[in-house]
């Protein structure tokens, strides 16, 4: 069984629709796919009536966190995502992410770039906007060479001329509100030292006291001495070890299926869950 517990579609930051995110994994060899797109179910329904015979489709999301000044992602997994409490946070996120696209096109087009709110909105196609929505209009518009290159202190990265801080949860409190709604929390990359996120070992563990379920640790961004090091650090704290592409289409390299989640680790992932199960028909 191969289980891919983290990917993107246009419901955020991926290039390609849920449907084709689904038959891709399907054609993949993937038995199993989380959607887990930011801040957001929107791409589940059109998943769930796309999937591919085969395919089993776990519904999450990846929930933006920050502290101490720390972007930190977390993966939630299999909630309710009516509970009450969680859904008026993704509201309040969703939000701030709008508020947050507003000012950095504005400041974008101050510093001489023609781009508009209009045309960031257009790309993300009703998802949740994030800045890979504006890299991509500043790349249409031909201010960059790359979707890369947006990403640097002269345009839209941490501390960039255009950047824009916005709302984030506290993790412990994703965690938390992961738990409320009857799902399970995995630290999403938590050594992925590239992306500037390098989680403290006693971060970890205040985690694991609030619940967290698990820790995201087979992925591209972490060195064979990562992952070893946080191999240890699940087996002190009793976490499930998982492993995914976080694949989003053409941003990344279509990689579905890169990195896998052993089939055990599942299993104590699903049994850790209460609100839903994995959807192994179409809807």
């Amino acid at each position: 069984m191969r289980i891919d517990l983290h990917a993107h579609s246009t419901a955020s930051d991926g290039t390609e629709r849920p449907a084709e995110v689904v038959r891709r994994a399907r054609a993949a060899g993937l038995d199993v796919l989380a959607l887990t797109d930011h801040d957001g179910v929107a791409g589940h329904r059109e998943a769930i009536e796309a999937l591919p015979d085969g395919l089993t489709l776990v519904p999450g999301m990846e929930l933006s966190c920050r502290r101490d000044g720390m972007s930190i992602h977390m993966l939630a997994y299999l909630f309710d995502p009516g509970h009450p409490e969680l859904a008026a946070e993704l509201e309040l996120i969703r939000s701030a992410r709008d508020d947050r696209a507003a000012a950095m096109v504005a400041r974008i087009a101050e510093l001489g770039v023609p781009i508009t709110l209009e045309m960031v909105a257009a790309i993300a196609a009703g998802g949740v906007i994030g800045r890979p929505h504006i890299a991509r209009a500043m790349l249409a518009v031909g201010a960059v060479a790359t979707v890369a290159e947006a990403f640097t202190p002269a345009w839209i990265g941490s501390g960039g001329r255009a950047h824009v801080s916005r709302y984030a949860l506290d993790p412990v409190r994703a965690v938390r509100l992961t738990l409320a709604a009857g799902g399970a929390a995995v630290l999403a990359h938590p050594r992925a030292a590239k992306r500037g996120r390098t989680v403290p070992a006693d971060w970890i563990a205040e985690l694991a006291d609030a619940g967290l379920a698990g820790i995201e640790i087979d992925h591209r961004d972490h060195t064979p001495e990562a992952r070893a090091e946080l191999r240890a650090l699940a087996a002190d704290l009793d976490l499930i070890v998982t492993g995914a592409s976080d694949d989003h289409g053409d941003l990344t390299g279509h990689r579905l299926g890169c990195e896998t989640t052993s089939p055990d680790q599942y299993e104590r992932l699903l049994a850790s869950t209460s609100a839903r199960t994995p959807i192994t028909e179409p809807a």
